[in-house]
């Protein structure tokens, strides 16, 4: 976590086998969980989770109703929020909400309210307001993670700022029953739900970090719960990593180790996480700061890791490794960044093999089509491809962007500071700007000829916000 503030179909690499930093410690062998279709399979138009799959390719090739013909003639409409959604809303194509079939967009605010809206008129459809919201509402205790999809298209599970996962019917918003809700944390004025949540076979998957200025205690953690009972399937702490269920972190050593980036946890192929951790300490057997983690899919063992050479180095400067997340590259590489704007390859075995400058750090998740992978800071948009095992640069802009989104053939990124959603070809060509208003981290959601783009800034603790709808005509 920033010590400072600054500002449903698998992709391809799924399909793909899989194939120098100073550690990479094998601790067992891969998970035998394998990506599977759902009985009920999502809609090939939905965008269900942040970057729309659980590999966090952040690409789409459905039809989305806007194309390059239309996307400079949409329609703008204002809507008013209860709260600011500082995060990611999801799509749903054709599902049944409020007893009638819609276009949805789902998103959670701040402070813990889920919305379902309207993809075409903006209307909201059903809030949901955490039990205890007074408790918190107006205060630093927030939340940024994005809600993710039930694979049955019935249910979406979303996060609150007291700790807890929820999953909420997608017809009427009410709380599934049995053990819902689920709590990730025994302490959540100092371990927050910043990640955006991820749903893979039969389980969600979350992490938890700290908040801004690092106050501790805090443990980045990752915890696995099975989607149909609500129990805890696995518990992996990045600190005091001996110790295997949710602990009161105020009883570990050490404190911080963030797992707090956009994409939080990415399932990889074979069904096994990784993570990455922020500033915190590094021993290599029970603490694991700055590092990229592949655990089994259950979270339960640790199978790997990656740890910079100069860890101490990122740990004492406040340059989180873990800023952002792994992103999955054909042929079993991956690519990662932190704040110390240094783009690495990684290798299947989480070697490292090259390292590229980027024009600043790095707080957004990229997007992966194909052996392309596109990568926006605050101050530029680049793209590389991946040739013979070495990342070759495409082109890049002096347009800076959160978490990109390429859906149905169109690059979206929001520039913050301007508010604009920049539209592109994936080839480097600008095609449009659509005037938003000014955000933080969050990122467009594209879906039955419109575009989402909430915004406002977590940090600000408004209780209320608003969202730019821009539909075609």
């Amino acid at each position: 976590m920033p010590r400072r503030s600054t500002i449903a179909a698998f992709p391809a690499v799924f399909a793909l086998a899989l194939g120098a930093g100073v550690v990479a410690t094998s601790l067992g062998a891969p998970s035998t969980a394998r990506p599977r279709a759902d009985a009920a399979a999502a809609s090939t138009a939905d965008w269900p989770m942040f970057g729309h799959d659980p590999g966090r390719s952040g690409v789409s090739r459905a039809a989305t109703g806007i194309t390059a013909a239309n996307v400079g003639h949409l329609r703008s409409i204002t809507v008013p929020l209860p709260g600011t959604v500082d995060s990611s809303p999801i799509f749903l194509h054709a599902v049944r909400v409020a007893g009638a079939t819609h276009d949805v967009f789902v998103m959670t605010t701040t402070y813990g309210r889920t919305l379902a809206m309207d993809a075409r008129s903006g209307k909201l459809l059903w809030t949901f307001t955490p039990p205890g919201i007074a408790h918190w509402a107006g205060t630093s205790q927030i939340t940024n993670s994005s809600p993710a999809a039930d694979p049955d298209r019935r249910f979406v599970y979303a996060a609150s700022p007291n700790g807890l996962v929820h999953k909420l019917s997608l017809d009427t918003g009410r709380e599934a029953p049995g053990r819902w809700p689920v709590s990730m944390t025994r302490d959540p004025t100092h371990e927050k739900m910043t990640s955006s949540l991820n749903v893979f076979g039969s389980r969600v998957i979350a992490t938890t970090g700290g908040y801004v200025g690092d106050a501790p205690p805090y443990d980045g953690k990752a915890i696995t719960i099975d989607r149909s009972s609500g129990d805890i399937d696995g518990v992996f702490n990045s600190l005091c990593a001996n110790r295997h269920g949710i602990y009161q972190p105020s009883t570990c050593g050490a404190s911080d180790s963030a797992i707090w980036a956009r994409s939080g946890a990415v399932v990889m192929p074979n069904g096994n996480l990784l993570v990455a951790t922020g500033n915190g300490p590094y021993n290599g057997t029970t603490n694991f700061g700055d590092s990229v983690i592949e655990l089994s899919g259950d979270a339960r063992r640790r199978i790997a890791h990656f740890t910079p050479s100069n860890q101490a180095q990122l740990n004492s400067q406040d340059l989180d490794l873990g800023s952002s997340a792994p992103a999955l590259l054909p042929g079993g590489f991956m690519v990662m960044a932190g704040k110390d704007a240094v783009l690495r390859l990684l290798d299947r075995h989480l070697h490292q093999v090259q390292t590229l400058t980027l024009p600043a750090g790095l707080f957004n998740a990229e997007v992966v089509r194909g052996s392309t992978v596109y990568v926006t800071t605050f101050s530029s948009t680049a793209a590389y491809r991946l040739r013979s095992g070495h990342l070759k640069l495409l082109w890049q802009t002096g347009t800076g962007a959160t978490s990109p989104v390429l859906d149905g053939g169109l690059l979206y990124i929001y520039d913050p500071g301007s508010g604009d959603v920049n539209v592109y070809t994936p080839g480097g060509h600008r095609l449009v700007a659509l005037h938003a208003r000014s955000g933080h981290r969050q990122s467009p959601a594209v879906g039955a000829g419109a575009v989402a783009m909430p915004d406002g800034n977590a940090n600000d603790h408004r209780t209320s916000g608003t969202l730019t709808l821009f539909v075609s005509r």
